[in-house]
Formats: structure tokens, sequence, C-alpha cells
């Protein structure tokens, strides 16, 4: 883990002097846009790079501090690491600076460092004062271990100290975003003359290379990066935790936007809702509860949308302080995913009330509070991706894909396979697929199986019940009847597992039931045309007819049956009970007979082995064969033709 790769959030009460500290600490002013300049305050998400004595570097986002622009500090905040809040000294802990420091707890930004500014303005009791009640204000939170440094960005004082402070914070703080997919919140969208569309952000996760194609969320366009900078230096791959900028091929302003969402192509998908890790705090000054089903808005990576909080389960309200899992449900579509953070504001009058952790990003619109469905998400909570695949597998009353499982776990899809694959070992699980080419894999429970087979079966008997002339059902028609609800092919999964386990026959494509008259017919012939297909496959070296029965999964008593209608069409020769052919194969090795008994020639079983190109193991019983049809006869110790 290198330190320079985190990023370092301001956040503070608009005239607490955060732009001019970071003008101090940096050397960069992140007022630097023209109408930003004329109106002296951030409006958009400017950034700085902070390099520290132990040689780590930071990335500093400046996040617009007053009230009209709360979206935004949700915005920067979404992508950082550590955050410095600045508290003025004159002025103390503001309503707004309690707003700030909520979000960052809600967001779980995992170290802070409190720079109390302009201290040149107050005497040093006031300072001592000051730090207490900072101090006091964060005990028994997530930042009471933050270190409070008095700095004046006028004088310089103490700018040192809060660099050393910041070290010793970095030091300690580890990425937040985990993940080998590319995914970066968009703050900013403009053009550069000669170059198009450039857009910047900080990459939340994965990593980003010149060439690399990038899907726009929510609209789906693909885009690929022509140039990346970080820090204003050109590079060729940018790694997760940095601001960047990137220059975009083939898309127009019109076509990206801020609040927009970059991801590597197909690997993050927009959702109206979610089920959620939600903590309610509240609406200033008051206790009112919040409704299961209240319109809020919700802050995600850089954009706010609209939508409603519903609480899973009892009770149907949340009580100021609450932490209960909650399913989200928004006016447009975010592409949330597995451990993201977001805040929820209320309607009208706007305020921060809450927020929190995204578990489930594509789940059912419910909010029954099943035990299966709340086992799944305390795994999420506590982060156990594979006990959280493990308990999506569970909750699927269907068979699933193992991206579905991924999906529905928030995990990747080689830590879902991993733990279908245990699963299956141990008989919990079961691998469906059907015959078709390049078939999906399905996974289900061996109840489900069972249940399953046991319903093809009664559906074909019912059928065949009320059809007595008929030769089978349509597949369509039995998936309609049986599971109406599951795709094709997964029903072709299931059905060729039926067949497997002889609950149902699949001929010329037609279902009917193995006892049934046609049924049985079927199975018969479907097992004349394995076992002709292995007799071929097997040509001068065949199986016993017990062994052969047992490679193609065929019962012995079908085997046989099979067999002799294979005796009676002329496409296969039994030359004894337990040794059978391929009809051409004997015609080849009667055809070598002959030919080396030609012209009243006569030959030993040995020559004749040659000559048939077999061991002794199959020449004997050939031999004794063609002696039985007279085709040839004994003649001492060698053998002639009969003459027929």
């Amino acid at each position: 883990m290198k330190h320079h790769d985190l990023v370092l959030g301001t956040a503070g009460h608009i005239d607490h002097g955060k732009s001019s500290l970071i003008l101090a600490l940096t050397g960069t002013d992140p007022d630097r846009l023209s109408e930003e300049k004329q109106r002296g305050i951030t409006i958009e998400l400017g950034f700085a790079r902070l390099p520290l004595d132990d040689g780590t570097t930071l990335g500093v986002v400046d996040v617009p501090g007053h009230e009209k622009f709360v979206r935004q500090m949700i915005s920067g905040s979404t992508g950082i690491d550590m955050a410095l809040l600045c508290i003025a000294a004159d002025d103390g802990i503001m309503p707004q600076t309690t707003e700030h420091l909520a979000v960052l707890e809600l967001l779980r930004i995992p170290t802070l460092v409190v720079a109390l500014t302009k201290t040149d303005l107050v005497d040093d009791e006031w300072v001592a004062f000051m730090v207490d009640e900072v101090s006091e204000r964060l005990a028994g939170g997530p930042y009471e271990a933050a270190e409070v440094v008095p700095v004046s960005s006028r004088t310089g004082a103490g700018l040192d100290d809060l660099k050393a402070a910041l070290g010793r914070a970095a030091r300690t703080t580890s990425r937040q975003k985990a993940s080998d997919t590319a995914r970066l919140p968009i703050d900013r969208v403009f053009t550069i003359k000669g170059a198009g569309t450039v857009i910047t952000g900080t990459l939340w996760s994965g990593a980003i290379s010149v060439g690399d194609e990038l899907e726009v969320l929510p609209n789906g366009r693909i885009s690929r990066v022509r140039s990346i900078q970080i820090h204003g230096e050109s590079v060729e791959r940018a790694e997760a935790g940095h601001r960047v900028a990137l220059n975009l091929n083939a898309l127009s302003t019109d076509e990206v936007r801020p609040g927009d969402f970059l991801a590597t192509p197909h690997t993050v998908f927009a959702t109206d809702r979610f089920d959620a890790d939600f903590t309610y705090l509240g609406i200033p000054s008051s206790d009112k509860p919040l409704e299961s089903g209240a319109r809020v808005h919700v802050s995600h990576g850089t954009r706010e949308v609209t939508g409603r909080v519903l609480r899973i389960g009892e009770p149907l309200a949340f009580k100021r302080g609450d932490r209960a899992y909650a399913q989200i449900r928004l006016d447009e579509e975010l592409p949330v995913s597995w451990r993201d953070r977001f805040i929820v504001r209320s309607y009208s009058p706007v305020h921060v009330i809450g927020g929190g952790v995204v578990l489930r990003a594509h789940p059912k619109r419910s909010t029954t509070a099943t035990p299966e469905k709340t086992d799944l998400l305390d795994a999420l909570r506590d982060e156990d991706g594979t006990r959280a695949a493990e308990c999506a597998f569970y909750l699927e009353k269907s068979p699933v894909t193992c991206d579905e499982v991924a999906q529905s776990a928030g995990c990747c899809p080689s830590t879902a396979r991993e733990v279908l694959e245990t699963l299956e070992k141990a008989r919990k699980a079961c691998r469906l697929q059907s015959d078709q080419a390049g078939a999906i894999q399905y996974f289900t429970t061996p109840r489900y199986v069972q249940k399953m087979r046991s319903s093809i079966e009664n559906a074909l008997l019912a059928f065949h019940n009320e059809n007595p002339t008929s030769t089978g059902i349509s597949k369509e028609a039995l998936r309609q009847k049986v599971a109406g609800r599951l795709s094709a092919d997964c029903f072709d999964a299931l059905l060729l597992d039926a067949q497997a386990t002889k609950h149902a026959v699949v001929h010329a494509g037609e279902v009917c039931h193995p006892q049934a008259g046609a049924g049985a017919q079927a199975l018969e012939q479907q097992a004349a045309e394995t076992l002709l297909a292995a007799l071929r496959e097997a040509a001068e070296s065949p199986a016993s007819t017990s062994e052969l029965f047992s490679s193609c999964n065929i019962e012995p008593a079908l085997g046989r049956r099979a067999l002799s209608s294979l005796e009676k069409t002329g496409d296969a020769v039994r030359v004894t009970k337990e040794l059978a052919f391929a009809a051409e194969v004997v015609s080849r090795f009667e055809h070598a007979v002959r030919t080396r008994l030609a012209d009243g020639a006569s030959a030993s079983a040995s020559e004749l082995k040659d000559a048939m190109g077999v061991s002794r193991k199959y020449a004997i019983p050939l031999l004794e064969y063609f002696d039985d049809k007279g085709i040839t006869r004994r003649s001492g110790d060698e053998r002639v033709l009969t003459g027929r």
C-alpha cells in the first residue's frame, strides 16, 4: 500500500478557510476558475497535490462548504480516504460543521485530522479552549482519536505540525475500495480545443490505462481513453485512489456529464433499488421518526437522485439513531455496488438525515425480512464475501448461474465459483447444464432437483393420461406446465437431468414418460442409437456388452432390448452373448477371411487372426461365429470356405 495513493478531502464551514489552507499547504489555489474567483467560493471540486516530509504524497480535494453546495461536499467525500476538517478558531463548531462531520461519519471515512484555522485572530488561551471543545465534540465517536492542530494560513504558524499530523494519519489509513474493476464517478466535464472531451474524478477502484475502453453509466455509451493526467502530468496508467483527468474519444459533453459514472465495460449495472445498512441521524431540532417509504434525496458518487427509504422488516419507521436494514428505491437508476457509501437528505427542507453502505445492488422489490435474506445482509454487512455468496445461493428458489450469485452477493465471480464448487463437492449443490453448444452452467440445491424430477414425471403422466394416443409433449409446453418462470435453457438443463435419471425421455423434439408406450419405444430407440455409436467408435475392439451398457449409462435390460433391435435392423452383429460388433465391421472381417481362403486355400486360426488384424481375444469368437453361419468350416487345425 503506497501512501501517495490516498486522497485527502477537506470539509468545514464556508468561511473557515479551507481553500486558503490548501493554498498555504500545497501552493495550489483550488479556487482557480474565474467564476469561482469572482464568487470567492469553490463551486466545483478542485484538487491539489500535497507532498509530505516522509515521501508521502496526498491528492487533496477541496470540497465546497456553504449550505447550497452540500451536495458537492458529499460528492467529494465519497471518493476520499481521509479527511481534513477545518474549524475556525474565532467561530468554533457551526451547524454546517456538524453536518459535514455527520457526512464523513456516514461515509465511514476512516481517518480524520482537524485543522483549527485562523488562530492569528485569537489569543493562545482561546486556542487551547477551542482545542478542548473540538476534542470534546469528537469524544465517543469514530474520530475521538483525531489530532486537532492549530494553524494560521496567513502567518504559516502550525503548517509543519499539520503536515506531520497528516503524515501520521496517512500511515494508519488503507485504501477504501479494493476491486479489480475500474470505477470512477465524474465530477467535471469540459472541452479542450484540439483534444475534445475531458472528465475529472477520483478513481475509486481498479486501474485505467491509455487505450482502455470505459463505459459511461447510466447511458451505456462506450469510449476509449486517449490520454491520462494526474496532478497535471501525463501518465500511461492511473491506479485507484488518484485524482485523474481523462481525455475520452467519441464523446461530446452532451453524452457525458458530471454525476455520470465510468467503469470497465459490462462490469457495473445501474439499478433502481438497493438494500442497505442504513443509519438515521434524525432531522435537526426534531425527534420525528422517518416513516418507511418517505421521499428523500439519495447521493452516491457525484450524483444525487430522489427516491424512498423503506425499512426491511419491523417496525415500519426509523427513530433517531436507528441503524437498520433498508431498501432504497430510486426515481432514477444509480450504478451502485456492494460496500459503496451513500448519503440521504430530507426531501424538503433539505438536511442530511442519514446514510450508510450499499449491501445488495440488485435485490428483488421486497421489504420482507426472511431468515435467508437477513443471513445474506448480515454477511454483506460483515464484508464476508464467501459467506455472502453461500447465503445468496441459498436465497434463490430456482437454479442460478455463477455470475448471478456474484451479482446477488456483490462478490467477484471467482469467489462465487469457488463457493459453488465447494458446495457441490459437499453435495449441497448440484451443477446442471443443457447439451447445447456453449451452454450455461446452473447451480441449485439437490432438493430442488429432486422436486423438479418429480414435477416433470407427474406432468408427463398427466399428459399421457389425458392424451393416450399422443407420442409426447413439446419441451416448451412442458416448461409452461412445470416451470414457466425458468428460461428455456435452464429448463433444458433440468430436463437433461430428468432424462439421465429415467424420469423422462426426449425424442424427436417431444418429451414423454419412460413407461408410456411411446416413451418406452423412444427410450429403446435412444439406447440403440447410443450403443450403435459406441460400437462404431470401438470398431475392431469393442468392450463386452455388460461393460458397453455400463459405459453408455444404459440399464442391462434396456441394453439387451436395444441390442436386439439393432440386430433386427442389421446394424449390429452379436457374435457371442457378451460380444457385439457394428455390422460393417463384421463385414470387413468376413471379407478378410474370404480373401485369405480364396481359391481353396486353408489357414490356421492364427493366420486368419492376422488377416483380420485382431487379437486372439476377438479372433476365436469371430471364427466360431463364421463357422456357425456356414461361411467357414474346420478341417483339422485349419479352416476352409464352405463354398456358400
